[in-house]
């Protein structure tokens, strides 16, 4: 009888690819930009943003032959409070998955190291989601909610909602808030810690996330998915983009009264359409207005590659083709080197899908008490030993953190200028 195939599988050598792909981004452009900004060392107490909200003085005609003067005034200088943020970003593996992988002739790639190489990443790809905040650590806005089997499936896919679940990450915690952020509904059952939950499905597409718990009280829509760690209500993170590029008449801004200081709003161009040529041009004169048309400042913008692409179907509606004599390649499409009303475009798929920001970078900056950097133990190494719930031993585990304390402002709202309420175009 012949011999099978299974009879000899004992002595077949197995081929394991040596290329590992990665299935997923760890964009984190903004942010990118904002560390080669202004950088002030700050302690925990607030720090204070010095600025000159108001011209003061007073001017108008006098009578030269004994007539007063009158009394005079000065300039206004108010302050604006930038609280310092904690942040921090913790990785955590057993023994036996760093000794098997430490060398090339048992696996492709050395877990440890790598894990290590692409932390710093990571964490600036998480601290980049923030910035996309309003200062809340609100990642994802609920619209629809299913439970099954004692895990809720969130859908973020509300009409004007410009993320979905793009600023969340598979395996992370999150806390969920109610839509005014007055209450915090902690997680239960299954991978519940402290309250929170962890996405243990995650589906950039559909926009719809599954975590390993279950709201308790319970989640509807309109609800808030809220960074890790924040308990307040309302919760205070980093002070993202739409904190600053903010034209409300409510509210609070670096602790200064919106209402009552009209100055120390963001200059906003209200589309509610798709992208036209004069939103750009508009947004751009909007700062001029306020600060003046010899201010000088260059502004970058920012946006989602959907309205990049939006602007190019602008500029393809212009495009002339001149045939020539003789073979061609073609292409419709414009390279990346756009300009939008002077400014250079700067595409992030992390940005919301419905904005368009002109950032100046020289009024952007940083209040910083402690740079990102691994934490260190107290013998000075970078890795902690995990310890046994059971018996309070030595667990065969390790761990390392990345912490980082610090803020970010803008010194004069003034010079801020967006676009909102753009239509996102079919497919996105």
């Amino acid at each position: 009888m012949a011999v099978t195939e299974a009879q000899v599988a004992a002595a077949e050598l197995e081929k394991v690819r040596t290329k590992l792909p990665t299935l997923f981004d760890r964009d984190g452009l903004f942010y990118a930009d904002i560390l080669k900004r202004d950088v002030e060392v700050v302690s925990n107490i607030s720090m204070r943003i010095p600025l000159e909200i108001r011209p003061g003085g007073r001017f108008g005609h006098y009578n030269p032959e004994g007539g007063s003067l009158g009394r005079g005034d000065g300039p206004v200088l108010e302050k604006g409070l930038l609280p310092t943020a904690h942040l921090k970003y913790g990785v955590e593996y057993n023994h036996l998955t760093e000794i098997a992988t430490d060398d090339r002739r048992k696996s492709v790639v050395n877990y440890v190291k790598r894990t290590v190489a692409k932390s710093m990443a990571e964490f600036r790809r998480q601290v980049d989601s923030l910035c996309m905040t309003g200062g809340d650590g609100v990642l994802a806005t609920i619209s629809g909610v299913s439970t099954s089997g004692g895990k809720d499936t969130y859908t973020c896919a509300a009409a004007g909602d410009g993320f979905g679940v793009r600023l969340l990450r598979f395996g992370s915690f999150y806390s969920v808030y109610n839509s005014t952020l007055t209450t915090r509904k902690v997680f239960s059952t299954l991978g519940t810690v402290n309250d929170e939950g962890p996405i243990d499905l995650y589906e950039l597409q559909d926009k719809r996330v599954r975590f390993n718990a279950t709201v308790a009280a319970p989640a509807i829509a309109g609800d808030k998915i809220v960074v890790s760690g924040l308990t307040a209500t309302p919760p205070v993170s980093i002070l993202g983009v739409p904190y600053h590029h903010n034209n409300a008449s409510s509210g609070t801004w670096l602790g200064l009264d919106r209402g009552a200081n009209p100055e120390i709003r963001a200059n906003r161009v209200t589309a509610s359409s798709s992208l036209a040529l004069t939103h750009p041009r508009l947004a751009l004169n909007k700062i001029g207005d306020r600060i003046g048309i010899d201010h000088g400042m260059k502004c970058v913008a920012w946006m989602h590659p959907c309205q990049a692409q939006a602007y190019e179907e602008l500029g393809q509606l212009a495009v002339m083709i001149n045939k020539q004599a003789k073979e061609e390649s073609l292409n419709l499409y414009f390279n990346d080197n756009m300009m939008m009303a002077g400014a250079p475009v700067k595409q992030s798929y992390s940005w919301d899908k419905t904005r368009i920001d002109f950032i100046v970078g020289e009024v952007w900056g940083r209040g910083v008490m402690e740079e990102p950097d691994f934490y260190k133990n107290p013998s000075g190494g970078y890795t902690f030993e995990a310890r046994s719930a059971s018996d309070g031993g030595v667990a065969a585990a390790n761990m390392f953190y990345i912490t980082a304390s610090f803020n970010i402002f803008v010194d004069n709202p003034a010079a801020c200028s967006y676009i909102s309420g753009l239509t996102v175009p079919s497919g996105y």
